[in-house]
């Protein structure tokens, strides 16, 4: 009977980034209890779905990583500076070349002067940067880096595996980009087996954490089995790989149906497919749903894939989903729980980047406001358009509907 935004969010070390997301509703009566929490984060070899299965379904594949993510990095033949082009031209040994912009060389030196090493932060100021600097010579020196004396007599060293890393070949630029966002995604529909963990696992085995993050990267939603029928296990959880963000329901909060309740999650009546939250500035990135009982009748959930039947409102009728990416929609949530709230926001409906690539659905009916900040010309095509969408997503080779067990 919970709603979620599914997006995906990673450990520190995979870096972080949202948002593939599940719209999620409930449809019968009946409400199961759940502990609930939402988590600002972003499976074990027990993993149901395979990552060659995965692999098979992806529907926006990666470029190769470059040779230093496998820890291969061909050493520097020569380096050269083209005065005219002020770039730096690297000739690697097994053949390949890099252009570095001198501007970029001289921001990014990695000595102790200009990047706190302890931090791997920039100390070097911008004001203090001649964004027009020449070099007074390069080579490469006996170790096989890559050094630069420039015009003031500053020395910058550069490691070859750091330089190749970062090479401004479109190539390389996109393979970085996916080792540090872990952008692949796998569309699905109603056939999708739910990737599936074992939750002791995850809490205790790094490699089955990590299985079970990038599962919720690349698909939007994970099933872990084997909880403590309990109250605590989603802050246990959460622990495991960042922490709870605190919202105006708590930390985490029990969902079941109540009396004059606050939010259309607390009733018995019949959900719509929705995000969670996009009456905030920053919607959560991961939603948890912890199942202590079931309902006698009812309960099933049902999930769509938000950013795969954005893709399809693209292909089908375009217009409607450059008008959901275009026009900002009002948002708002009132009531009182673990404090009172009133909170407000504008919104796309379907957020892209400035590739176009869909990276957030910000839908809620429930709360969406009666406020709509459009000029008269554009409301109809509007409520054109997100029907358009929401038609999309109760198809039912769309939809997938399953229901949770306790634990």
């Amino acid at each position: 009977m919970w709603t979620t935004t599914i997006a995906r969010c990673t450990l520190p070390s995979m870096r972080k980034r949202i948002s593939v997301l599940a719209c999620h509703a409930l449809r019968a009566e009946g409400r199961p209890r759940w502990a609930v929490a939402t988590a600002a984060i972003s499976p074990s070899p027990s993993l149901h779905l395979t990552w060659r299965q995965l692999r098979g379904y992806g529907t926006q594949a990666p470029a190769p990583l470059p040779s230093t993510a496998l820890g291969d990095s061909p050493g520097v033949r020569q380096v050269r500076a083209l005065e005219q082009e002020r770039q730096l031209e690297v000739e690697w040994e097994d053949s390949g070349q890099s252009l570095y912009p001198y501007t970029w060389l001289r921001d990014n030196c990695q000595c102790p002067l200009c990047t706190l090493q302890s931090a791997q932060a920039r100390s070097l100021l911008l004001s203090q940067l001649d964004i027009h600097t020449g070099v007074d010579r390069v080579q490469v020196t006996d170790n096989n880096k890559v050094s630069i004396v420039w015009p003031d007599q500053h020395t910058s060293e550069f490691d070859t595996e750091w330089l190749r890393k970062r090479c401004f070949s479109p190539a390389a630029r996109q393979a970085l980009q996916e080792e540090l966002f872990l952008n692949e995604r796998m569309y699905w529909d109603s056939e999708l087996r739910i990737p599936t963990a074992n939750f002791e696992e995850v809490l205790h085995d790094d490699k089955a954490a990590l299985a079970w993050l990038l599962a919720l990267r690349r698909v939007g939603i994970v099933y872990l089995k084997g909880a403590p029928v309990e109250q605590g296990q989603v802050a246990r959880l959460s622990q495991r790989i960042g922490y709870l963000r605190l919202t105006f329901y708590g930390h985490t909060w029990q969902v079941q149906d109540k009396s004059q309740a606050n939010n259309v999650a607390y009733t018995a009546g019949k959900l719509s497919l929705h995000t969670d939250y996009p009456a905030l500035h920053n919607p959560p990135g991961v939603q948890f749903l912890h199942c202590l009982s079931q309902a006698g009748e009812g309960g099933e959930s049902e999930v769509v894939d938000g950013f795969h039947m954005a893709d399809q409102l693209r292909r089908e009728d375009p217009e409607a989903f450059r008008t959901l990416t275009s026009l900002r929609v009002d948002f708002t949530d009132t009531g009182s729980d673990y404090c009172d709230f009133m909170v407000q926001s504008k919104n796309h409906i379907i957020d892209v980047d400035s590739d176009g690539r869909v990276v957030r659905i910000n839908y809620n009916n429930a709360t969406r406001d009666s406020v709509l900040d459009l000029p008269l010309h554009q409301v109809q095509a509007f409520y054109s358009s997100l029907k358009a969408y929401v038609q999309l997503m109760t198809r039912p080779e769309n939809m997938l509907t399953y229901k949770m067990e306790p634990g």
